[in-house]
């Protein structure tokens, strides 16, 4: 519905504490509707979130091609598995004129049937003799091994971790598998107390992680956490080979010194103020915030939306032919040369209108932008860093569905297990390790009070098979 114009004399006439009173409940209401139109395209709100009258993405022009596989795609099929059992099947006659048949194939047709067998728990007992001393009467009773005093091995600890950091399991449904899949009878309680151990255990490894990320290009971001009944942040640094997380009660820069420890690299980050002190030479402003922030100003329509529509087009073209770089189809100094000048030439002189135009919000936006400019092309110019924050989104997208189903941590000692977990997790996957190997590794050694297996590989040592 539009509202009906106020005639210019009818508005010069009225008292100058109304027409500013008037002039604010404008800008209020303007700010009120933008806020309104938030949804999952012009800001950082989840998909999920979008009410239903929110436009659908249009669906992708058909390129002609069935679905599935394509011609000359590689191929994928299951790997065999060394055979616990062969079963020979020969024919004992032609089956065109029925003479009889002997022999062997040299290479027959090999076709693998894989089942689980029953799995049973392996329970070792310690009978611990009381014997009086006939001498004395004392009675004596020798300790427990040290890395045997809880009730449970290593390798259950280890996949009870796994199943809350890896398939995002509760406790009560960690317990209840562990008695359906392996027979071993464990309560809530048992595995809240086997997540801590774990968490103990793995100390030495995250906090080596934490050292590794020092100097390294990272992709940064923070998302909402609960710690208790307190408001706390999940942080996250994703470097080419490890993963770490931080569970902290702040937001604030100083959060950023106990994710990276040391000197920063080139860090990937979003607009957040945490960030502002970093050198434009040493960090990367992401285009995925920026495009949501590209049509938020045409999503206002008010006299930034052109500038927002510019603005859009010229990132849109600069994330395409970056995706030419990725795709090996386009040099990076082919793109610097063919692209990046008047790429950049054009977004500077939008900036400068959008700082010009009566939008405060569109005028706020550009004038950052244009203060950190440089900021938003170092992906150019140094290897190994990507225009978007796309890595650390990924990485976080499992922990932010945990903390849905969840509720967070009640328990300093659980956000230590959260982080810790998460860290292992996601680094044994980019290294393409078993994360189970690698927590059973990690817990037996925590329980001879050795040192846990490193986190990252050797140059040049293969991971294994991953636990997905």
């Amino acid at each position: 519905m539009t509202p009906p114009a106020l005639p210019p004399d009818v508005f010069d006439a009225l008292p100058p504490a109304v027409q500013a009173y008037i002039r604010y409940l404008e800008a209020r209401l303007a700010d009120l509707e933008a806020r309104l139109g938030q949804n999952s395209t012009n800001s950082s709100k989840p998909p999920s979130s979008d009410p239903p009258h929110v436009k659908a993405a249009p669906p992708k022009v058909p390129f002609g091609k069935r679905k599935g596989g394509q011609p000359g795609h590689p191929k994928r099929s299951r790997p065999d598995l060394p055979a616990d059992t062969v079963i020979e099947l020969r024919p004992s006659t032609c089956d065109r004129c029925a003479h009889v048949l002997t022999g062997d194939d040299a290479q027959p047709l090999r076709h693998q049937v894989i089942e689980l067998p029953p799995v049973r728990p392996q329970v070792t007992e310690y009978r611990r003799h009381r014997l009086a001393c006939p001498n004395c009467g004392r009675v004596s009773c020798p300790a427990l091994p040290a890395e045997v005093r809880g009730g449970y091995g290593p390798r259950v600890q280890a996949m009870c971790a796994l199943l809350s950091g890896a398939y995002r399991v509760g406790k009560r449904g960690v317990a209840r598998l562990c008695g359906d899949l392996f027979g071993v009878p464990i309560s809530p309680a048992a595995v809240c107390g086997l997540q801590r151990k774990t968490a103990a255990a793995l100390e030495p490894v995250v906090r080596e992680a934490h050292a590794y990320v020092v100097g390294k290009a990272a992709n940064v971001d923070e998302t909402g956490w609960r710690e208790g009944r307190k408001r706390g942040w999940l942080w996250v640094a994703v470097t080419a080979s490890v993963t770490v997380f931080l569970v902290r009660l702040s937001r604030a820069r100083a959060v950023l010194a106990d994710l990276i420890p040391g000197e920063l690299g080139v860090l990937t980050t979003d607009r957040y103020s945490a960030y502002a002190h970093l050198p434009v030479d040493q960090r990367q402003v992401c285009w995925a915030h920026l495009r949501r922030d590209f049509q938020a100003m045409i999503d206002r329509k008010n006299d930034g939306s052109v500038v927002g529509e510019d603005l859009l087009t010229y990132a849109d073209i600069l994330l395409s032919q970056w995706k030419r770089v990725r795709d090996g189809t386009l040099t990076r100094r082919g793109f610097r040369q063919s692209y990046l000048g008047w790429l950049r030439a054009g977004m500077r002189d939008f900036f400068r209108r959008g700082i010009e135009s009566a939008c405060a919000a569109t005028a706020g936006v550009c004038r950052e932008l244009l203060a950190t400019e440089p900021a938003l092309y170092t992906f150019a110019a140094v290897g190994g860093v990507e225009p978007t924050n796309n890595a650390a989104e990924r990485a976080l997208r499992h922990a932010v569905c945990w903390r849905k189903m969840s509720f967070g941590t009640d328990s300093v000692s659980g956000s230590r297990f959260v982080e810790r977990v998460l860290t292992v997790v996601a680094s044994c996957r980019q290294q393409g390790r078993s994360v189970l190997e690698y927590l059973v590794r990690a817990c037996a050694a925590a329980a001879r009070r050795e040192l846990p297996p490193p986190l990252l590989l050797a140059s040049g040592e293969r991971g294994e098979r991953v636990c997905r």
